[in-house]
């Protein structure tokens, strides 16, 4: 990182100053659930960006609480259409620790993987999130270049959970796979596979060009 130098050392009489870069990491948008079925980011409308602006955008999860038990954080892609169905093929592995120190494993889960489908794909696996008080889920994904119509739309995804087992899990959970499909993806949507999101925010920026 490059450092902004002054022409003396008193703040109050300096008179020049070297320009400042501008951050990388752009706020586009944040959305905060309450009892929510979904959390949408679509392009164009309540001042979202998705599409040539940036090269990259990073979605951050933070305390994604289930209303209730059996719940995966899911997300899924729409490619121009109404429904969040883009064609997917993905990888899935985790790693897990409980909390008493009883097992731990860190393995490839082929049952959480998707080959061509259209379904929504769970960003945590093996286990659901609990929904004890304290527990949650957090978390990032990438999507690079969703505005392309000549390559494969690409996404990766790491979170961390307190899982709704005796004794809790921290729950590691890793996916990665793209959008095989030619248009362009101008919208992602977040959700449970059972439940509401009760609680929890979902922040977008955009990375970029360095």
């Amino acid at each position: 990182m490059s450092l902004v130098k002054y022409n003396n050392n008193s703040i109050s009489a300096v008179s020049s100053v070297a320009s400042m870069p501008s951050g990388a990491l752009v706020p586009i948008k944040t959305l905060t659930a309450s009892s929510s079925s979904t959390l949408s980011f679509v392009h164009g409308s309540s001042d979202v960006v998705l599409d040539s602006t940036y090269p990259i955008y990073l979605f951050k999860f933070i305390n994604i609480h289930p209303s209730g038990a059996g719940s995966e954080f899911q997300v899924g892609f729409r490619d121009g259409g109404t429904d969040y169905d883009a064609t997917k093929t993905t990888t899935a592995f985790y790693s897990y620790h409980a909390e008493n120190d009883s097992a731990t494993t860190l393995t490839y889960n082929s049952s959480e993987d998707l080959a061509q489908s259209t379904a929504f794909q769970n960003l945590t696996v093996a286990s659901q999130i609990g929904i004890d008080n304290d527990e949650s889920a957090s978390g990032q994904m990438y999507l690079f270049n969703p505005s392309s119509t000549t390559f494969v739309k690409h996404f990766m995804s790491e979170t961390n959970y307190a899982s709704n087992d005796d004794p809790p899990f921290s729950m590691n959970c890793y996916i990665a796979g793209y959008c095989n499909v030619t248009a362009a993806i101008d919208a992602v949507q977040f959700k449970l596979d059972t439940n509401n999101i009760q609680s929890g925010t979902i922040k977008l920026y955009g990375i970029k060009d360095s």
